[in-house]
């Protein structure tokens, strides 16, 4: 009788481990990702509020019922002489009043670019300690996939009083000084732009001059995604895979960059959400902000700049 019980449990166990290791290849269960279904079913509640990180004109022509539209240019401060820095939290707090979006509401977040743009609207709040965000993962073709509806009616909203913590932790955040500062240290610089960007082959719009961080080392952040796919993240052993090719350890001190600190706010997202790396820092102004400054360290394949 013991060695049939034994056996049994043995069987169970079997199953129960193939159904979990199927299970993390199609969904990463994380507090901030949400999917499709799960959205269907709670999108209807007074304190859910469905956000679209998308162009003005995609968002016209479709998108989830009852969305409100957001865009880069909504969460920047434009005080600099540079495109891309976080917004103050004031200007946060008067945006969400202006939506009608409420301090006790949860966030869903959703692009149509593997959850980039979401990303970088994610790590803003972390910053200011808004922990009521999720991001819709696999974006709007996710959500159509899953028979969601969508449409070109724009909500009508009643304007609020939207309020952050008084003192925010800048959890993720890192300023150009304190990059600086970095520099000589042992912290790991890591540029996640394409590979032209990192060689200095390419200089986008926006910056001074093309190159990179002294000392960086290199990942595309679309490797986490499947770009040319469902647009959904990688399953957690790829991405362990993936980033252990870098030889980082999770306990390391990390700064990541990328143009304008979108891109690296995906990889921030992944690494400190997703994989469990302790130590990042996403650079708020990134590349943009450090071409700006002929007096700042830089590097490229074809010159190498070392000022301090």
């Amino acid at each position: 009788m013991n060695w049939r019980i034994s056996v049994l449990l043995l069987v169970l166990v079997s199953l129960a481990c193939q159904k979990d290791k199927g299970k993390a290849v199609d969904t990463i269960e994380n507090n901030y990702l949400i999917e499709a279904e799960e959205l269907k079913s709670i999108i209807n509640q007074e304190n859910i509020k469905v956000l679209d990180f998308r162009k003005k004109d995609v968002y016209d022509k479709e998108h989830i019922i009852g969305a409100l539209h957001i865009w880069r240019t909504d969460i920047e401060d434009t005080s600099y002489p540079y495109n891309g820095i976080m917004a103050s939290k004031t200007q946060i707090e008067t945006l969400f009043g202006t939506l009608g979006i409420k301090t006790t509401d949860t966030l869903i977040v959703y692009d149509d670019n593997g959850l980039c743009e979401a990303s970088r609207l994610w790590w803003i709040l972390q910053n200011y300690d808004f922990k009521n965000t999720k991001l819709l993962h696999g974006g709007i073709s996710e959500w159509k996939s899953n028979k969601g509806l969508v449409t070109t009616k724009i909500p009508e909203v009643n304007p609020t009083i939207f309020k952050l913590t008084e003192t925010p932790m800048m959890q993720y955040y890192v300023s150009k000084e304190q990059v600086s500062k970095a520099l000589n240290s042992n912290v790991v610089f890591i540029d996640t732009r394409t590979t032209d960007e990192f060689s200095g082959k390419q200089q986008k719009k926006g910056a001074k001059k093309a190159g990179r961080l002294p000392n960086s080392i290199h990942i595309d952040w679309a490797k986490a995604i499947n770009h040319s796919g469902d647009q959904r993240m990688k399953s957690l052993e790829e991405l362990e895979i993936i980033y252990s090719k870098l030889n980082i350890k999770k306990k390391d001190s990390i700064i990541l960059y990328c143009h304008s600190g979108v891109r690296s706010a995906h990889t921030t997202f992944v690494l400190t959400q997703l994989l469990g790396y302790k130590n990042v820092k996403n650079y708020d102004g990134s590349w943009t902000e450090w071409s700006y400054f002929n007096d700042l360290p830089f590097e490229s394949d074809s010159i190498t700049l070392n000022k301090n």
